[in-house]
């Protein structure tokens, strides 16, 4: 894209942030080009491991600019550029320093760090009127959550939360399914994921960090504390408060996508969560959370419970099933759905059972949707209207937990009408110069 062009687009959407906010409830948002063939010009937060993919996911535009805490994930992504695509992308440790240094010379920004810089990097990217493909949870906080769903839709920039399993067929089928009437009257959902990131026993010693690895900037918004090699950096963070939400932030989104789309679920309106007893620190290696829905116009009312780690069932609604899934359990059947593949109960019943005809279509790609977004504004799938809702609900399980209370939630105000003191999980500090 010229540089006219990505100056006509955000002077474009300041002028119809108004319209687009109102297209954004519905996934929609504003056109960065009046021609789809040109190729956006893409920074990545985040190199290795779960960004990789995504680097990987928006290879067909420009990528300009890549970002990094650890200069050897950095260098072996620009290595990988430079090999792949002949592109040779400008390098930074710090976002912040990144977004302001590129303004105008960049469309838009993939961010997959650890939880808690999510939301300081996409409303900063936002901000600046650029796309945002972001890594599930979306954010580290209920609020968060908020504040950048109501950031974007503002902007009326193209966004995306990475739940890839979203543009698989499977999703699509058992949506169809549902919304058909085939099981009945949806009251009951069951979600399980059997990994558990949680308690363990901390090793190691406090440490200067490696030369390879700002430290400063990986902690960011957290508090400061002292590096200890292996014990955050690069994967053990997920157990962690200060930088995760355990199992449920690191799976729920993928696996409550599912009946949130099925069901049209939005807000709960009560939370209760149970597992070992509260850890200062770290999250449970077991979690069970029970949700309830309100009726949405012809929708019933509906109860959701997720469990995750050492608490996950080997039976759901009488039926044996295996380590991760859902159960949609109605007053004509059931549906067990993984990532993959369904199943519907009882056996016999459905034995000669024909799927609806197919009204939604195949994805183009979960990167490649908002990517075609960015350019056209087309509808995304997963738009931070509907996985901001989505990552409040999962995020208010572990409130609930760590409150040790059963919520009565008020979604409008973000309160939990009958427990103060969850406040202070709902939202969190900030170290200063990392505020969202």
């Amino acid at each position: 894209m010229t540089q006219q062009t990505r100056r006509d687009f955000i002077q474009t959407t300041a002028a119809t942030a108004a319209f687009a906010a109102g297209l954004h409830a519905n996934g929609t948002a504003s056109a960065a080009s009046n021609n789809p063939l040109e190729k956006l010009n893409i920074a990545c937060i985040g190199t290795a491991n779960r960004a990789a993919a995504d680097v990987d996911g928006v290879m067909s535009e420009n990528i300009v600019a890549i970002c990094d805490i650890d200069s050897r994930y950095l260098e072996r992504s620009k290595a990988m550029l430079i090999e792949k695509k002949s592109l040779e992308p400008r390098t930074y440790a710090d976002y912040r320093e990144m977004l302001d240094a590129e303004g105008d010379k960049i469309d838009a920004v993939t961010v997959a760090t650890t939880d808690h810089h999510h939301a300081p990097a996409t409303i900063r990217a936002i901000n600046a009127g650029k796309h945002v493909y972001c890594e599930k949870p979306l954010t580290h906080t209920v609020r968060e959550a908020r504040i950048i769903a109501e950031a974007a839709a503002k902007a009326g920039v193209a966004t995306q939360l990475g739940t890839q399993i979203h543009a698989g067929d499977n999703y699509r089928r058992v949506v169809e399914i549902i919304e058909s009437g085939a099981i009945g009257d949806v009251t009951d959902v069951h979600v399980w994921v059997g990994k558990g990131w949680g308690i363990t026993e901390l090793t190691g010693v406090e440490e200067a960090p490696p030369e390879y690895l700002n430290w400063d900037l990986w902690l960011g918004p957290a508090e400061v504390r002292p590096y200890v090699a292996g014990r955050y950096h690069p994967a053990q963070w997920r157990r962690f408060w200060q930088f995760g939400q355990g199992t449920l932030g690191d799976m729920a989104c993928h696996y409550m996508d599912l009946p949130f789309w099925a069901l049209k679920l939005r807000h709960p309106t009560h939370c209760e969560a149970f597992g070992a007893a509260v850890h200062e620190e770290m999250a449970p290696t077991g979690l069970t959370v029970k949700y309830k829905f309100p009726a949405r116009g012809k929708l019933s009312a509906c109860n959701l419970t997720w469990y995750d780690g050492d608490m996950i069932p080997k039976e759901v609604a009488g039926e044996r099933v295996p380590a991760n899934g859902v159960m949609f359990v109605g007053t004509e059947g059931k549906l067990y759905s993984d990532y993959s593949r369904y199943r519907l109960f009882p056996s016999e019943k459905f034995a000669s059972f024909k799927p609806p005809e197919q009204t939604i279509p195949a994805s183009i790609g979960h990167h490649q949707e908002w990517i075609k977004a960015c350019k056209d504004g087309s509808p995304t799938t997963c738009n931070f209207d509907y996985s901001g809702a989505l990552t409040e609900t999962v995020l208010l399980g572990n409130v609930a937990y760590r409150t040790g209370k059963a919520l009565e939630w008020d979604a409008a105000a973000l309160k939990a009408t009958n427990c103060p003191e969850a406040d202070a999980y709902i939202t969190k500090t900030y170290r200063a110069g990392w505020e969202v």
